[in-house]
């Protein structure tokens, strides 16, 4: 369909568009009476509608022109669709198994139809929140990231292939700059956006403004997001961009997609598994005191970055002598070189990870945008306590991130915290 210019679809304008648009009407093998529609697009930025009929179903996706849960006094680019789709395709390229397959981009209309991941699939923070556990959540994600970051760094690519493409997604500034203010800005200062749980968190949230040793952190965490290509990142990549079931994980949402560092998106997933790691306290109750369920969690983000060094570096052994420009193998050209290199590039990794992971999870305490883990806890001053200790771990690992030398200390300093 050549659409005549934007517009924001609803139910029954939907319907006309599907019906004009042949890669969505015919997967639902062209039977359109009785269509399902249910908009779902409880997420900060877009709509969402699952459309089901007796013959398929698909997932539609439209970008509006400014941020949906604050309104048009802040505008927002639609072209963020464009990246969105854009890195769902190439995400899928590398890992089919673990991102949904893209049926149709309009870019005029910012709008994106897609599989649906049908019940019982659920976004992984809800059921984090409900206490259930993944078996294979480690697995997938560390699959996804492994091989979503190496084959889209200088380790796979040559460097013509890679600016090429960084220059693709230099586009995508609109929504970079969303995350240098709400991620790197906002908490550290006054900004109308932000909020905590007050009063309980008033003075929480003024000591991170007024902390000089977390913002000079926090600073060089921005410089690096803003200035480092190094690979294609979701750049969102919290728990609610993640659909699951007990043997399917599935990554939803890059909108926020660009080449970036990748220990953002490795720290924003593991940053919000800690998150959901404080969270339980809140949610515990007679029947359940959640014990059991945060030893399973801290186990989770141990062996999401174990597994994703493994996988990486198997990656990175099996393309050394490929086309990727980072390390030449006639300069890297023995083992033991091999090896030194291999081991920094990982060691640096762990720490940008961690960086991010604690600057992600300050951001979701004292800044715009908090997450179902703590709002869901009624009790004010108990959902303050949870989030507190996930404000000074936080702190405390943007600080001194570089002093772990492994994710089995990470974990240890989280038990520390609630000891």
């Amino acid at each position: 369909m050549t659409s005549s210019g934007f517009r924001p679809l609803d139910d029954k304008s939907l319907v006309e568009y599907i019906k004009a648009t042949p890669a969505l009407s015919s997967k639902l093998a062209n039977q359109l009476d009785g269509l399902q529609i249910k908009e779902v697009g409880d997420g900060n930025l877009n709509f969402v509608y699952i459309v089901v009929s007796s013959a398929g179903s698909f997932v539609i996706k439209q970008a509006l022109p400014y941020i949906r849960c604050i309104g048009e006094s802040w505008p927002m680019t639609k072209e963020r669709a464009y990246f969105e789709a854009t890195a769902l395709r190439e995400q899928r390229r590398w890992c089919s198994d673990h991102v949904p397959e893209v049926y149709h981009f309009d870019r005029e209309m910012a709008l994106i139809g897609m599989r649906y991941l049908e019940p019982p699939h659920i976004i992984l923070r809800k059921g984090l929140i409900a206490g259930i556990e993944y078996p294979l959540l480690a697995e997938h994600m560390s699959e996804f990231m492994a091989r979503t970051l190496f084959f889209t760094s200088l380790l796979y690519h040559d460097t013509t292939e890679h600016k090429r493409a960084v220059a693709e997604f230099c586009g995508n500034v609109e929504l970079c700059r969303l995350t240098e203010q709400v991620v790197f800005s906002d908490p550290y200062k006054v900004s109308q956006y932000n909020r905590c749980t007050s009063p309980y968190l008033d003075r929480d949230a003024e000591a991170v403004r007024e902390d000089n040793i977390l913002k000079l952190e926090v600073a060089e965490l921005k410089s690096m997001f803003c200035e480092r290509s190094q690979a294609l990142i979701h750049g969102d990549l919290h728990t609610g961009s993640v659909m699951v079931t007990a043997d399917s994980t599935q990554v939803i949402d890059p909108e926020f997609g660009f080449y970036g560092p990748m220990g953002f998106d490795i720290g924003a997933f593991i940053g919000n598994l800690i998150l959901a790691y404080f969270a339980q306290d809140g949610h515990a109750d007679q029947v359940n005191d959640r014990k059991a369920y945060k030893e399973w969690i801290l186990k989770t983000v141990e062996q999401t970055w174990n597994l994703f060094h493994k996988k990486f570096t198997a990656l990175w052994n099996e393309h050394r002598n490929g086309s990727g420009e980072a390390y030449l193998p006639e300069i890297y050209n023995n083992s033991e070189l091999q090896l030194l290199t291999q081991k920094k590039y990982m060691q640096d990794l762990l720490h940008d990870t961690l960086g991010f992971g604690a600057a992600k999870m300050i951001r979701r305490i004292v800044g715009v945008a908090h997450v179902e883990d703590f709002e869901s806890i009624v009790d004010a001053s108990k959902r303050a306590n949870c989030e507190r200790q996930a404000l000074v771990f936080a702190k405390m690992l943007l600080k001194e991130r570089r002093k772990f030398q492994a994710i089995t200390e990470v974990v240890l300093a989280v038990q520390q915290e609630q000891s």
